[in-house]
C-alpha cells in the first residue's frame, strides 16, 4: 500500500523533479569535494616559497659612496654579486676589444644599462665551476685583463667581466637589474 509521500516523490520523480536520494548524492559529493580542497591546500601552500626567500628575491644597493675604480660585493639570492664603477680607461679598454675575438661575444654596452654604462653589475660566480672569482675587492689579483681572476682553474675576465682566457665557457653573468634613481640600484 503507497502513502502519500511515496506518491509525492514518484509523481516528482516522474515529472523530472529532485528526489531526496538526487539532494543527498549532490549533498555528499559538494561535502567530498570541499574535503579534498581543505586536505590538497596544505600540501600545495608548502610548496611556495617561504617568507625568508622571498625577502631575498631583490637586493637594494645604495652607490652613492662608489667612485670610480672601485667595486662593492653584495649578496643576491645567497649568491655574490660584484658592483663595479668602471674608469674611463676602463670601459675604453672594454670597447677595444674585437667582439669577434671573444668566446662569448658581447658588448660593454650589452652589459650594462643605457644612462649607466660606468656601473657594471654581474654575479660573482665563474661560469666553469662555480668558483668565486677574485677582483672585487681592494688589493685582489684581477687577472691578466684588469677584470676578475678565478685561482681555482685559471679563468680571467676583462674590465666588462668577459671571459677572456682560461677554461670558463661564458661571461660573468648580468643579473636582471634597475635604477630607482641615480644612485640606487634593485637587483632582481
Amino acid at each position: 500500500m503507497a502513502t502519500t509521500t511515496d506518491t509525492a516523490f514518484t509523481d516528482a520523480a516522474a515529472e523530472g523533479g529532485v528526489r531526496r536520494r538526487d539532494f543527498i548524492e549532490i549533498a555528499a559529493v559538494a561535502t567530498a569535494g570541499v574535503g579534498g580542497l581543505i586536505a590538497v591546500l596544505p600540501l600545495v601552500s608548502q610548496m611556495a616559497p617561504s617568507k625568508d626567500v622571498l625577502a631575498e628575491s631583490t637586493t637594494e644597493l645604495d652607490i652613492t659612496s662608489l667612485e670610480a675604480g672601485q667595486s662593492i660585493k653584495a649578496v643576491f639570492r645567497k649568491q655574490p654579486v660584484f658592483v663595479r664603477h668602471l674608469t674611463p680607461a676602463e670601459m675604453q679598454a672594454a670597447d677595444a676589444v674585437p667582439v669577434d675575438d671573444l668566446r662569448d661575444p658581447q658588448t660593454l654596452a650589452e652589459r650594462t644599462i643605457v644612462g649607466h654604462e660606468n656601473i657594471l653589475v654581474v654575479m660573482g660566480v665563474c661560469t666553469h665551476l662555480g668558483c668565486v672569482p677574485l677582483g672585487a675587492a681592494e688589493g685582489e689579483n684581477k687577472g691578466e685583463f684588469g677584470g676578475y681572476f678565478c685561482p681555482c682553474h685559471g679563468s680571467h675576465y676583462d674590465t666588462a667581466a668577459r671571459i677572456r682566457k682560461g677554461p670558463a665557457p661564458k661571461n660573468l653573468e648580468v643579473p636582471a637589474y634597475e635604477f630607482t634613481s641615480d644612485t640606487t640600484l634593485v637587483i632582481g
